[in-house]
């Protein structure tokens, strides 16, 4: 008997494909130029210059190096879990650093609702915002029935520490179980559950490649469908992998050098990551291209902020050693203070 394998139609490059790889250069030829120079310019193309954007690799965005800082003061995983997700629910620092403030140490030991309820709901009602812009949280309400959004969300972690879900992700196989297991959460929708698990694989609760497993959020489909013209017979995730894939010799192809982390590669969550972000680019270099979101402008203007660069990334990757050595009195390596 003879088995034919019909071969999977390839996606369709648009004229704004290459876009993709000459943004994530000159993105991290930024992020590189400001080691040395935290005053700036480092860029003299305007959309790049003035718009803010994440940095290419996940892990050394600002909001991803608290977090990382956060886990790895701490050695047991129910706690590592209760800091991940309390801090990446509100996804600010300046929430996190209030209660913070406010509680002298978040632990889960002292985790109290009410407590917590009451200085999210004052800081709110003193004009603050307890939510990042980056993305929509959506309200768990339909399950708790708090009239408050921080409300309901508190609520979800306290159902998520009582279930003893930390036991149950550190057991988990695969980064695709750590995200099924939190999807399985209200208000957890699949973009969410995603970012979640890697925020989670960052720690020593589970270790997976960020190369095993990706979803795509609605900015990365956006971007995904400005760069192809159609998918053929692959999906966004399929594209992912295909960018991760020939992330070497498409650099190569462009005569444009290949963005990487002291030997890091880019991984399936940085691509992902990088289509949300050239959607927001090409909005402004590529305004006749619209994207399925419809939008035409990106929300967030870039805001210099003074000082020092501090980098700390999860031990595991064998990287932390490279900077020091690479960057030796240009950027500090290690935690927080």
């Amino acid at each position: 008997m003879i088995t034919h394998f019909t071969k999977i139609p390839e996606p369709k490059k648009s004229v704004a494909y290459s876009c993709y790889w000459h943004f994530a250069a000159k993105r991290y030829d930024v992020f590189t130029k400001r080691l040395n120079n935290t005053h700036g310019p480092w860029t003299d193309e305007p959309a790049i210059r003035d718009n803010r954007f994440t940095n290419v690799f996940r892990a050394s965005d600002r909001v991803s190096q608290f977090l990382i800082n956060l886990q790895y003061g701490e050695d047991r995983i129910e706690q590592i879990f209760f800091k991940t997700i309390l801090f990446k629910i509100f996804n600010k620092i300046e929430t996190y650093q209030y209660l913070e403030k406010e509680l002298g140490k978040i632990s889960l030991s002292t985790f109290d609702l009410s407590k917590y309820n009451d200085l999210l709901t004052f800081r709110m009602a003193s004009g603050k915002t307890i939510y990042s812009a980056a993305y929509i949280m959506p309200s768990a309400g339909r399950v708790f029935g708090y009239k408050f959004k921080h409300t309901n969300h508190l609520a979800l972690i306290e159902k998520m520490i009582k279930d003893k879900v930390y036991d149950i992700i550190s057991d988990a196989r695969s980064l695709q179980k750590v995200y099924e297991i939190l999807l399985s959460y209200p208000s957890l929708g699949s973009f969410l559950a995603f970012q979640y698990a890697i925020d989670l694989n960052y720690s020593t609760m589970t270790n997976f490649s960020e190369m095993d497993f990706v979803v795509a959020g609605p900015g990365a489909k956006s971007g995904i469908m400005k760069c192809f013209e159609h998918l053929g017979g692959y999906s966004y995730e399929d594209v992912i992998k295909l960018m991760a894939d020939t992330q070497e010799e498409e650099c190569i192809r462009l005569n444009i050098d290949l963005p990487n982390l002291w030997g890091r590669k880019l991984q399936l969550i940085d691509c992902q990551n990088l289509f949300c972000e050239v959607d927001k680019y090409l909005r402004i270099t590529r305004p006749e291209l619209n994207g399925p979101s419809g939008r035409t402008r990106i929300k967030q203007k870039y805001v210099l902020s003074r000082g020092s660069i501090s980098l700390f990334f999860p031990p595991k990757w064998n990287i932390n050693d490279k900077l020091k050595e690479s960057w030796q009195a240009k950027v500090n390596v290690g935690m927080f203070s």
